[in-house]
């Protein structure tokens, strides 16, 4: 079962998306550390997870090569770092292929797959020219996502809005 969790900024779309798992499971983590800061902000999330029964696997580019146990149940945290990583040091122009690819290797190993991805479309202009491509290939990415995913919601103010599928 693969479920696709869409939401913008601060929607509540992690919290729902770990919902989902409620025996916990992997957490694929696609943060990139950088300094102090994002290295406290680690921490507290593994904490915090951890008491909801989540191990934490990192990765930060190649998803597909990811090694996890077949039959597991697993969240991946996010397209948006995940896609950045792979834009600005990874697989570069081939980005949008090695994310969907990769995710769609998990779905067919895992037996829950919860992934969350950003909404990143609905607001602003006058971009640069790395924003618009990091915009549209995570645009993409979420629309060959949902086209493979049994559930795909988004999440609003805390609220799951289910376009495909149900809620499981």
């Amino acid at each position: 079962m693969f479920t696709l969790v869409v939401g913008g900024a601060s929607s509540g779309k992690s919290e729902y998306a770990e919902s989902l798992l409620p025996n916990g499971g992997i957490y694929i983590a696609t943060m990139r550390p950088y300094g102090d800061e994002s290295l406290e902000r680690i921490a507290r999330h593994r904490a915090m997870r951890a008491r909801k029964g989540f191990s934490t696997a990192e990765c930060y580019t190649d998803l597909g090569e990811l090694d996890i146990p077949a039959g597991s149940d697993a969240l991946l945290e996010c397209i948006g770092n995940l896609t950045a990583n792979e834009l600005f040091g990874g697989a570069g122009e081939s980005t949008a292929g090695a994310v969907v690819n990769g995710v769609l290797r998990l779905s067919d190993i895992c037996r829950r797959l919860v992934v969350v991805s950003n909404d990143v479309s609905s607001g602003g202009s006058g971009y640069g020219v790395e924003t618009v491509n990091y915009m549209r290939t995570i645009g993409e990415i979420n629309l060959r996502l949902a086209r493979a995913a049994d559930s795909v919601c988004e999440v609003v103010c805390g609220m799951a809005i289910y376009y495909k599928g149900a809620e499981r």
